[in-house]
């Protein structure tokens, strides 16, 4: 047996095992460190602080106090304060305020509320005697001299005369008066001899230096000016001085303006500290932008016109510029730099743009701007035009600077083929065209543009403007109406065309719209207006509201001036309701304050036509022939009333007042007659006074028929006030004409 055989062997070694570090782990709730191992609820001496007592120089806080005793301020620690218990650092200290906390408090809270409602009354009660016995106890000025004031009324003229004056008004300590003299300068120059103890300066008039004077002591009385004056005037040689080396540099050119510094100083603008602040931050902000993203135009453009505010004409000029370097297919910074430079450098800059941004509408627009020759814009923007064709801008601006109509018709020529969709375009070229052109070019308009309804309606104004008649204006405004509707129905839209709405309702606004301008034009199209109000005036409306949308239509046109459109309106309203008195009536006040005489009278003929039972209609036309000079119509006007309203007191009246007022009261004398005579019309004590009036004028006020005439009215109408008026004139009359009587037989 070998030695190796007799020595231990050891085990193989285990596989390693993962252990686990409970330094990460989370504590489970509960766990108080130390508690395991016994490290828990005993005191050290760290805690009571050290065995030996306070001596009498210890300072609070200091080691040897008794625990326990510290003062209020080592209590107060900051790192201690909490938002609910404060500074308590107590038992509960540590507590979380819960949901169960909160609530208790809420308890508490209405509890103190409720008992300080309890006591509100009281306290506000001791707290009004308290303050009545405070103002007792400490009156005013004005109460502890009300009862004196008062007695001031009673005071005499002799006894105000002789109170005497306070003497000092100020009723403080007097003023003390400084009275200053001015030095004479001989005392000055004295003064200046006596303390001389160095050297004397004198002013270098080439630089405005001082430089030394010695061995000038002893005429210095002969050196100093005499005067203060001429101490002024070389403060003003010092300052030239000074100006004049700040105007001239070495170069010769001038820095400041002389003449002009003090006027240039008038006109800077000083901001104030919050704007100066306000553009150092902006600028700060922008020039970060145009930092991250060079490309960015707008960032350039932004901070140009924050230089321009400041006051930094050449910086915005140099941004400018720089952005156009960096963002040359942006055609707002060209414009931004343009405008900041003159026009001659502002040319060469578009010119560039243009180079880069050939169909840049904008640009061009510019350029022909900055033109002030017309042949030179003209030149501008048919160069525009050949890059650009398809802009009916600058055709418009082009056709604008035209010289005249030839010039103009071949423009528009050429432009209705380079831009087919633009209608302002077509209809311009067909107001300037004979009436045959016209109308070739509104039917190319027509096929290049089947859905716009300015195409038709001009179409129509172009008949009307050449003497077509109403049927043929219509003719052309209803197959508008019924193409276009038709059009854009088979298309899927609301009809109408020309940017109408997708509804009905919008369609005939948009339509209404168009006869709104036909009125409004120079001169004014009533046919072509009447025409579209009469096609569309029921479109998209429901039967039974008809009658209700055209009245309302026509009120609404009415306020906004546009009259030929609420004429046709109602001329439309009253064709579907003949019968209604109350829409004759709207027609005519509308023809009284904005038609004629004979349209007036026109549709009041019509009206009483269709409403023969309206009273109102056969008055208002009976008035207007009467008002018009044709009194014989207004007759036979009255005589068709009385045939449809017999016995009407409204009627005889007006049969009545249109025979008075013309003079013939034989006739008004008959009128009344056959007024009485009448069953129906004996009624009205009207017809009693009126006859009553005609007869005074007639027989004169004394005579036995009005008596008789007043007397048998009062037996019908015993309260009629005038008619027993009109017969206590009648006999007052009879006895002056008695008394009279017997005075002239008593002179005989």
């Amino acid at each position: 047996m070998t030695r190796e055989d007799t020595l231990p062997t050891r085990p193989m070694p285990k596989a390693p095992v993962q252990k686990i570090d409970f330094n990460s782990l989370k504590a489970p709730s509960g766990y108080i460190p130390g508690l395991g191992r016994g490290a828990a609820g005993f005191t050290t001496r760290s805690d009571i602080g050290p065995a030996r007592g306070a001596g009498p120089g210890d300072k609070p806080g200091a080691p040897g106090k008794t625990p326990g005793k510290d003062d209020d301020e080592a209590a107060m620690d900051d790192t201690k304060f909490d938002e609910f218990l404060g500074n308590d650092a107590g038992l509960f200290a540590q507590g979380e305020y819960d949901e169960e906390d909160k609530e208790a408090d809420n308890v508490w809270e209405s509890v103190d509320n409720f008992m300080d409602d309890r006591r509100k009354e009281q306290r506000e009660r001791r707290l009004k005697e308290t303050l009545e016995q405070f103002r007792r106890n400490n009156p005013k000025i004005t109460e502890q001299f009300a009862d004196l004031k008062r007695k001031l009324s009673e005071v005499s003229e002799s006894e105000w005369e002789a109170i005497p004056d306070i003497g000092d008004y100020t009723i403080k300590k007097p003023r003390r008066i400084e009275a200053f003299t001015p030095v004479p300068d001989s005392i000055l120059s004295g003064a200046a001899t006596s303390a001389t103890g160095g050297p004397l300066t004198s002013v270098s008039s080439s630089d405005g230096t001082l430089s030394s004077l010695p061995g000038m002591a002893s005429g210095i009385a002969s050196a100093l000016p005499s005067d203060l004056t001429a101490i002024g005037s070389g403060r003003g040689t010092v300052l030239g001085l000074k100006l004049d080396r700040m105007a001239d540099s070495v170069s010769g050119q001038t820095v400041v303006d002389v003449k002009g510094y003090l006027t240039d100083l008038k006109s800077v603008h000083v901001s104030s500290d919050a704007e100066i602040s306000d553009i150092k931050r902006t600028r700060q902000v922008l020039r970060s932008v145009i930092q991250s993203n060079p490309t960015h135009a707008p960032g350039w453009i932004a901070v140009a016109r924050l230089e321009e505010v400041a006051g930094n004409p050449s910086d915005a000029k140099q941004l400018a510029l720089r952005g156009c370097e960096l963002c040359p297919a942006n055609e707002d910074i060209w414009l931004e730099a343009a405008r900041l430079h003159d026009a001659e450098t502002a040319r060469a800059l578009l010119a560039r743009g243009v180079s880069h941004l050939p169909v840049s509408v904008k640009l061009w627009l510019a350029a022909a701007k900055l033109e002030s020759d017309a042949d030179a814009r003209s030149r501008v923007l048919r160069k525009a035009l050949e890059r650009i064709p398809t802009s009916v801008v600058l055709w418009k601006a082009a056709v604008d600077l035209g010289t005249g109509d030839e010039d103009a018709k071949v423009l528009l020529s050429r432009a209705v083929e380079c831009c087919p969709q633009a209608v302002e375009l077509w209809l311009a070229l067909a107001r300037l065209e004979t009436y045959d052109a016209a109308k070739k070019v509104l039917n190319r308009a027509r096929r290049a543009l089947p859905l716009d309804r300015s195409i038709w309606v001009t179409a129509a104004r172009l008949e009307e403007t050449n003497g077509a008649t109403a049927a043929k204006v219509a003719l052309i405004i209803q197959k508008a109406v019924k193409t276009l509707v038709d059009a854009t129905a088979a298309a899927g839209g609301g009809g109408g065309g020309g940017g109408g709405g997708t509804t009905e309702t919008a369609v005939r606004d948009a339509w209404l719209a168009e006869a709104e301008q036909c009125a409004a034009a120079k001169p004014p199209m009533p046919l072509t207006c009447h025409a579209i109000v009469r096609a569309v005036h029921r479109y998209g409306i429901d039967d039974e509201d008809v009658l209700d949308s055209l009245s309302a239509d026509a009120e609404e046109y009415l306020k906004r001036g546009a009259v030929e459109v609420a004429r046709a309106l109602y001329v439309c309203a009253l064709d579907l309701f003949p019968s209604d008195a109350a829409l004759w009536r709207a027609a005519a006040a509308l023809e009284k304050i904005h038609g004629s005489a004979v349209q007036l009278i026109a549709i009041l003929d019509r009206a009483v036509t269709h409403c023969p039972e309206s009273e109102v209609l056969w008055l208002m036309l009976a008035k207007e022939r009467w008002v018009a000079g044709d009194v014989t119509e207004a007759r036979r006007v009255l005589e068709a009333a009385f045939a449809h309203h017999r016995g009407s007191e409204s009627v005889w009246l007006a049969a009545f007042k249109l025979e008075f007022e013309t003079g013939e009261q034989e006739r008004a004398r008959g009128v009344m007659a056959k007024a009485r005579a009448d069953a129906l019309a004996t009624v009205y004590p009207k017809v009693w006074l009126k006859s009553a009036i005609v007869e005074r004028e007639l027989a004169g006020p004394t005579a036995a028929s009005l008596k008789a005439l007043l007397e048998e009215g009062l037996k019908k109408f015993p309260t009629a006030e005038k008619l027993h008026l009109m017969l206590a004139q009648l006999e007052e009359a009879r006895a002056l004409v008695r008394f009279a009587g017997k005075a002239g037989g008593m002179r005989k």
